[in-house]
């Protein structure tokens, strides 16, 4: 945990952000009569399930379906995790060489990367940074939340980025993995999207930190059968998955991305597939909506 007097700059820093912030998410409705939200709704008929996707282009505003409704961010919370980690250390208020001690009581389920180095007894805030955007990995991502100061300093922080939508309440162990009646851990598919673009081609870190970070997305390996499957494979993506499967509550699977169709301006896109019921295993014909959704996007985007 930070102490006090960090915790209170970085506070201080943040609020000053968010007090000038734009609330850019306001700004991108759904256009009438897209062909692309056509397609998108069509897949969703048949596939069963509540699907929100958004797409938008740098300069562009959002296309697609259920744009303003709220689904569970699952782990894709751990891609603007990362970036916080890095515009922390672009701010001077952490250092990337820290090393943040764990021990194996600490290791929470998929956690490849801490569970192998448990014996290392600490590993750096940029190794940790790293294991959650590449591998998903939730306990470098409940060590970052608690050396950064909580959920609520992440949502903090998205709010001082223009995001005043995307919202995380918990740590890992009580994480929302479905869409909650108050919204806690919820985002919707423009906030992300917008997010996204802001984190990967604005000015929100610095040049060092934001090509750091999209060589991170760029590295992710989790989830191959969900956007990445239906992106033209001549287009350079980076990405961030989220996967809820809860007993008694609908699984969510969830891919968040940046793409680079060549000659043409960057391309985000957010996700969201809340499937027509609880399964006990991750379903490829779920993963398959997703690809479904990038190749549509490809099309239109």
């Amino acid at each position: 945990m930070p102490n006090l007097t960090r915790r209170t700059a970085l506070l201080t820093s943040l609020a000053a952000i968010a007090a000038s912030a734009a609330p850019a998410h306001a700004k991108t409705p759904t256009l009438s009569g897209d062909r692309f939200a056509a397609e998108i709704q069509a897949l969703e008929a048949k596939a069963g399930g509540r699907l929100g996707v958004a797409m938008i282009s740098l300069g562009g505003e959002a296309r697609g379906h259920r744009l303003s409704e709220r689904f569970a961010l699952c782990s894709t919370f751990k891609l603007p995790l990362a970036a916080m980690v890095l515009w922390a250390a672009d701010q001077g208020q952490i250092a990337l060489s820290e090393r943040l001690p764990y021990s194996k009581q600490d290791v929470l389920g998929n956690s490849p990367v801490t569970q192998a180095r448990v014996g290392e007894g600490a590993l750096s805030i940029e190794d940790l940074a790293r294991a959650a955007q590449v591998t998903s990995d939730n306990t470098a991502g409940e060590l970052l939340l608690r050396r950064l100061g909580g959920p609520s300093m992440l949502t903090a922080w998205l709010a001082s980025q223009g995001d005043t939508t995307t919202r995380l309440d918990h740590y890992l162990d009580r994480l929302q993995l479905t869409s909650s009646p108050d919204g806690s851990d919820t985002t919707t598919p423009q906030a992300m999207a917008r997010t996204i673009l802001t984190l990967t081609t604005g000015d929100a870190l610095s040049p060092a930190s934001r090509a750091k970070l999209l060589a991170w997305m760029r590295a992710t390996r989790t989830g191959e059968r969900r956007l990445r499957a239906g992106l033209p494979s001549a287009w350079a993506m980076g990405h961030k998955t989220g996967t809820g499967i809860n007993p008694g509550s609908s699984n969510q699977i969830n891919d968040i991305a940046i793409a680079f169709p060549p000659g043409q301006p960057p391309l985000a896109l957010a996700v969201y597939y809340q499937a027509p019921g609880y399964f006990e295993a991750q379903r490829p014909e779920d993963e398959a909506v997703l690809a479904q959704a990038g190749s549509i996007a490809a099309r239109w985007g």
